[in-house]
């Protein structure tokens, strides 16, 4: 059976974690800069970094208006920490004119959990895995609506954040407001690559 080919959207963010995870799991993981880098995928992973960034590079490489119709057309995407933001119809606490490529039925509030300084780690229950995962947050946003069709994966359970939700998934998009590149843990990686098998 040959390995699916997965994107890492590589213009800004931990792009080689990544794809050092997707090799893992047995994919053939690819760094995505242009259109046609795009078209020769399966699935993306949007990575940590800085959303609005993100947007404005998206936009100077061209590469924006291809994501938002892959996309809508139903192409497997994996948002984390700043790739949730890009992946959600709704944000709260961006700057503005701030845009996302939407797609995931969710309001995500953007550095909820606060500044750098306030980034922490925490062990969470997660509806896919079958024992704890340990997850990175740094300015992390967590999730403060979510639609009709969309699956809470995992929330916080302890502290002041308490109940926040961490992870969603609708359909073939899988959104974490962790950097799940940064621990070591690949499950999630090969939980996002059984989506894309799955085509």
């Amino acid at each position: 059976m040959s390995k699916p080919v997965i994107g890492v959207f590589a213009l800004q963010g931990n792009v080689r974690e990544h794809v050092e995870m997707l090799e893992q799991v047995g994919v053939d993981a690819r760094p995505v800069r242009r259109p046609s880098e795009l078209e020769q995928v399966a699935g993306l992973v949007l990575p940590g970094g800085e959303s609005t960034t993100m947007d404005k590079l998206a936009r100077a490489f061209e590469l924006f208006e291809p994501l938002q119709k892959r996309i809508a057309d139903g192409m497997p995407v994996f948002g984390t920490c700043a790739g949730m933001i890009m992946l959600a119809d709704e944000i709260t606490g961006g700057i503005a004119g701030q845009e996302t490529l939407g797609g995931l039925d969710v309001t995500v509030r953007r550095n909820a959990f606060g500044r750098q300084v306030d980034s922490f780690e925490a062990d969470l229950d997660f509806a896919a895995l079958n024992s704890p995962y340990h997850a990175v947050f740094i300015r992390a946003p967590w999730v403060e609506r979510v639609g009709s069709g969309v699956e809470v994966l995992s929330t916080v359970s302890s502290g002041p954040a308490a109940g926040r939700i961490v992870a969603v998934r609708h359909d073939r998009l899988l959104a974490t407001s962790f950097h799940p590149e940064l621990t070591g843990d690949a499950r999630l990686h090969g939980y996002f690559a059984d989506l894309v098998r799955g085509l």
